[in-house]
């Protein structure tokens, strides 16, 4: 029993690499069961995917995106693999894969034919590309998605150049996005007592996300102006130097605005035909974030962050990555934390950030070995010692982690 608000659900998770153990991760830190299946002779991608690793297998990006999971080990295209994949979802509450859809089909894995098996299961399919369009069932990694959702074209636009967000945000969001759906269609469930398939497709959801934010002037019809929110294509909308370091404010109300003008100095902009406004600081907005960058070079980070903390603007020092790990409101709510892990001895992970005053997961699991949980998953779903020695000589899972 975990304790926390999926207690008591359990998901088969056939995904790799990002999108798909970010959804599952999700579902485990709220207290899932999330049996992770991964293939004889490696396992996940990303078990490999990253440098500094202390032992084959478990990068620190893996250690990550899976905790909270069990892995089983199944060879798919070994008959008795399949079978055991097959009783596994007949008891499961939710499906999850990121396995191309005509593949997933070939395997008896699809929607179709895993709902006839077990009509209260959710299904949830995360594609790269929704069904009726050209590159449906094409491969796709985030980069791919960054560059045809438009959100690289943002970079073009604000500083020149198309660049990709230097974390794979489309995977972040996507898997949240898969997540979040599956919860809605277990809350229908709750009521209907069937189960759904579900499709996540990634560029449209990021798609979605770029032209909500950009579409802008070109909402009407026929435009009534450029595409593009110009404040946030501003080469500076970006932290600000200061004499010591670099800054970030926000100041967007008329309030805030116009105590801002105070503080550097300028009362007078208050008056300024082009800043008198929200909309009309929104339509010139080259020229006010100049007057923002100008000003901030007055002073030192510390000593603006405590003039704006003053006069409530907002305002935040710049971290790093690594400033981070020191950043004092991060130590307060012991975002941080260090566990034992079984192989990689002591690491550092990250707290679940939202709570749940009905309870939250108890039991963490340290993320695991390739293939640690087969035999103890397949005797819980009745499999005999005999049969889970079969299974695990087709590869069901590697000598040392059983």
């Amino acid at each position: 029993m975990s304790g926390g608000p999926l207690d008591g659900i359990r998901v088969i998770d056939q995904t790799s690499v990002v999108v798909g153990p970010i959804c599952t991760r999700t579902l485990a830190d709220q207290g899932a069961d999330v049996i992770k299946i991964e293939a004889p002779g490696g396992g996940d991608l990303l078990r490999t995917m990253a440098r500094g690793t202390r032992n084959p297998g478990m990068s620190g990006k893996f250690l990550n995106f899976n905790r909270n999971k069990r892995s089983v080990v199944l060879d798919l295209k070994a008959p008795a693999g399949h079978a055991a994949m097959l009783r596994l979802i007949e008891g499961a509450d939710v499906f999850v894969s990121n396995v191309r859809p005509k593949a997933l089909e070939r395997a008896g894995l699809d929607a179709a034919s895993l709902l006839a098996r077990n009509p209260r299961l959710i299904h949830c399919s995360i594609l790269a590309f929704g069904p009726g369009g050209r590159y449906y069932d094409k491969p796709a990694y985030d980069p791919i998605i960054q560059s045809l959702s438009g959100v690289a074209g943002t970079f073009e636009r604000a500083v020149g150049e198309p660049r990709f967000v230097p974390m794979v945000m489309t995977d972040h969001v996507s898997g949240l996005i898969a997540a979040q759906a599956i919860g809605f269609a277990l809350y229908r469930r709750e009521k209907t007592g069937r189960g759904e398939a579900i499709l996540v497709p990634m560029l449209e959801n990021m798609a979605s996300f770029v032209t909500s934010e950009h579409m802008g002037a070109a909402t009407f019809v026929p435009p009534t102006g450029e595409s593009g929110d110009n404040r946030l294509l501003s080469p500076d909308y970006r932290p600000l130097p200061t004499k010591d370091g670099y800054i970030t404010i926000s100041p967007n109300t008329d309030a805030q605005a116009f105590a801002f003008f105070r503080a550097i100095g300028r009362p007078e902009l208050k008056d300024d035909p082009r800043f008198r406004n929200a909309q009309l600081r929104s339509e010139h907005a080259d020229a006010y974030f100049e007057v923002r960058a100008a000003g901030l070079l007055k002073k030192t980070t510390a000593a603006w962050i405590a003039v704006f903390d003053e006069m409530q603007i907002p305002a935040a020092r710049y971290n790093s990555i690594d400033d981070l790990f020191d950043d004092p409101h991060l130590a307060d709510v012991g975002f941080f934390e260090t566990e034992e892990h079984p192989s990689e001895g002591t690491i550092r992970r990250t707290k679940i950030a939202n709570t749940f005053s009905g309870g939250m997961r108890e039991n963490k699991l340290s993320a695991p070995l390739l293939g640690q949980h087969t035999a103890d998953v397949l005797a819980e779903i009745g499999y005999e010692p005999d049969e889970i020695e079969r299974i695990l000589g087709t590869g069901g899972a590697p000598p040392e982690a059983i």
